[in-house]
């Protein structure tokens, strides 16, 4: 497992298209593990990883906790208020001593720039849990379910449909464009991407054969798309724009109608929690097409591959 081992993964852009497949294949054989029966698979055995939550969490918490635990290794838990870090503490200095006692670090937090200057300081790996630019755990799980649902990844019509300059939207763009996908990016205007991100995923896309567009329309985008994804529209800290981001969202709802646009096999995936009735209707988040819920599960098998290869 040498190569990924001490590296940090803030971004999707960490990893090249090599590596990024190298997690995603360690992922189909720790889940086809698991299913055998080989629940714990003890590489990891002894060491700990640091959690540490900014913002509230479901899938990312448990999906960390049982990975390592499923690795032979364990968890210490923490929000970022009962840190010192909660009064006052530099980020410098709080990575500076949690490298003395655990072997990584993932945090969750509201602020990019607080991540990057944690894994500046901090000799150990550090994986961005999420943060507002990205969401790159999830994207790996993301990835890992369509090869699983698609049989392959490269060629294969990604449709985002909502908030392009939203994390979820930018670690997407990222992957598909290392590892050979189309994406179609459905947005209005005054929510697209970072251009940075477009910068990087264009580089990238140059060398993969993938494509990365963004469009304003729901069908162009979603016409022979073999994935339909979206997120929710209004993210923890962004309270106070909800009422405007719904209004000029909503015509980016996924609807039965605009499954039906899409393959006739298309998925539809979700990294969620969902806000159901704003940015996806009841009746595709539990239709035939939705795989959310193995997508949900994916997190635990990639972030077991990942941790593997970093620790």
């Amino acid at each position: 497992m040498r190569g990924l081992r001490g590296r940090d993964y803030i971004s999707v852009a960490d990893f090249n298209s090599n590596e990024l497949w190298r997690v995603l294949e360690l992922s189909r054989d720790f889940k086809l593990r698991a299913y055998s029966g080989e629940r714990v698979i003890p590489v990891l055995q002894g060491r700990t990883l640091m959690l540490i939550f900014q913002k509230p969490s479901t899938r990312t918490r448990v999906s960390f906790e049982v990975a390592m635990k499923q690795l032979g290794g364990f968890t210490v838990t923490a929000n970022w208020t009962e840190l010192q870090l909660g009064r006052g503490e530099t980020i410098a200095d709080t990575a500076r001593t949690l490298s003395r006692y655990v072997d990584g670090i993932a945090a969750r937090v509201y602020s990019h720039r607080d991540l990057v200057e944690l894994a500046e300081y901090a000799p150990i790996p550090v994986v961005n849990a999420l943060s507002d630019l990205e969401h790159p755990v999830q994207a790996l799980a993301d990835f890992f379910t369509i090869w699983e649902k698609k049989g392959r990844i490269a060629g294969v019509k990604v449709a985002f449909l909502g908030d392009g300059a939203d994390n979820v939207a930018h670690s997407l763009i990222l992957a598909a464009a290392s590892l050979g996908a189309r994406i179609s990016i459905a947005t209005p205007k005054g929510y697209d991407p970072s251009p940075k991100i477009m910068k990087i995923a264009e580089e990238r896309a140059r060398s993969t054969g993938a494509t990365v567009e963004v469009v304003r329309d729901v069908e162009e985008a979603v016409r022979g798309a073999d994935v339909v994804y979206t997120d929710v529209w209004v993210s923890m800290g962004q309270e106070a724009e909800a009422e405007k981001k719904i209004r000029e969202l909503s015509p980016y709802r996924v609807t039965r109608e605009v499954i039906s646009m899409a393959k006739p096999d298309a998925i539809f995936m979700h990294c969620l929690p969902a806000k159901r009735g704003y940015e996806v209707v009841d009746e595709v988040i539990d239709g035939a097409a939705s795989v959310v819920w193995d997508q949900a599960e994916n997190r635990l098998h990639t972030q077991k591959a990942l941790l593997a290869l970093l620790l």
